[in-house]
């Protein structure tokens, strides 16, 4: 019996990378999949269905279990059709995991309204579109009397929550995520339901198109192959994760981290309403030694393969 066993599973961005992993393991746990990738660019240009089609048969060949999705999850339509296909051919939903992603990278001074909202509307509203359909299914079902429950496990990046130069669109949308998933992992919490988020390292299209090729010594563990992820998915997306929620977790290769951000680190205060001079002689106090110019962490990635910068 596998960790997933008997549990029906969406994955969106599942033809490639992480996703490709994350359906793989599920089903090899048990679960009943569907994959969707609509096999576009890595700019969210052209489709393909024969990526998602091939991970279906790479599983079905494992003697797993496991159906193809190809629409775009950033529309309705194809949200809800996603939602859908997983009720209509196993009468059931109990996992979504969020991926589907694309890259328009540019500075912000130089960024197109289009490529701003072209990434955020895959990343972002994407991962709205299918949250909001996979939690009114389990509202309703909650209601009506039937099992409570149901895991959502979207995916974020250091990008968004700590930060990197040229990707103000990728990095907001992110950012969006992380806070999507603390509010939705509130609203649904009453219904069983659980809903947290990833920041992935690992060797993908986007990340080797951001950071260029990303390898490691041979005979080395590959800590950033995209494979290493799925285990901290198919972990919170069981029944051993019902407690958890609303956090948001970093995993590359053998290492996870818990991110906790936006958390008062220090203050000043008075009885009455503060004046720009007394703020001015006062900011001293209020950073100590801290930097008053933002500077990330660097992320995992960066750390291990010695990148330069931030996240």
């Amino acid at each position: 019996m596998g960790t997933l066993e008997g549990k029906v599973a969406v994955i969106t961005g599942a033809g490639r990378g992480i996703g490709r992993g994350e359906a793989i393991l599920f089903a090899g746990e048990g679960a009943r999949v569907v994959v969707n990738d609509l096999g576009g660019e890595w700019d969210g240009t052209g489709a393909d269905p024969r990526l998602a089609a091939h991970v279906v048969e790479e599983i079905q060949q494992q003697g797993g279990h496991a159906i193809a999705h190809f629409e775009d999850v950033s529309e309705e339509h194809g949200a809800d059709s996603l939602i859908r296909m997983a009720l209509d051919t196993w009468s059931r939903l109990d996992v979504v995991v969020n991926n589907a992603g694309i890259l328009r990278d540019r500075m912000v001074f130089n960024m197109s309204v289009e490529e701003w909202d072209s990434v955020v509307k895959v990343h972002l509203r994407g991962h709205f579109l299918v949250s909001r359909a996979a939690c009114g299914h389990w509202r309703d079902r909650s209601k009506s009397g039937g099992e409570a429950g149901g895991r959502v496990i979207n995916t974020t990046s250091t990008s968004g929550i700590l930060g990197n130069p040229g990707q103000s669109n990728y990095g907001a949308a992110k950012a969006g995520i992380a806070a999507f998933t603390q509010i939705v992992a509130m609203e649904m919490q009453r219904y069983g339901v659980t809903v947290n988020a990833i920041a992935p390292g690992a060797r993908t299209r986007m990340t080797e198109r951001t950071f260029g090729e990303l390898r490691l010594p041979d005979g080395q563990f590959d800590a950033l192959a995209p494979e290493n992820v799925a285990p901290l998915v198919a972990f919170l997306a069981s029944d051993a994760a019902g407690s958890i929620t609303g956090q948001v977790f970093g995993v590359q290769g053998g290492l996870v981290q818990l991110y906790q951000g936006w958390t008062p680190v220090s203050e000043i205060s008075k009885p009455d309403r503060w004046t720009p001079g007394e703020l001015a002689e006062r900011m001293g106090d209020l950073f100590g030694e801290r930097p008053t110019a933002y500077s990330p962490l660097r992320a995992p990635p960066r750390q291990l393969t010695g990148l330069e910068g931030g996240a």
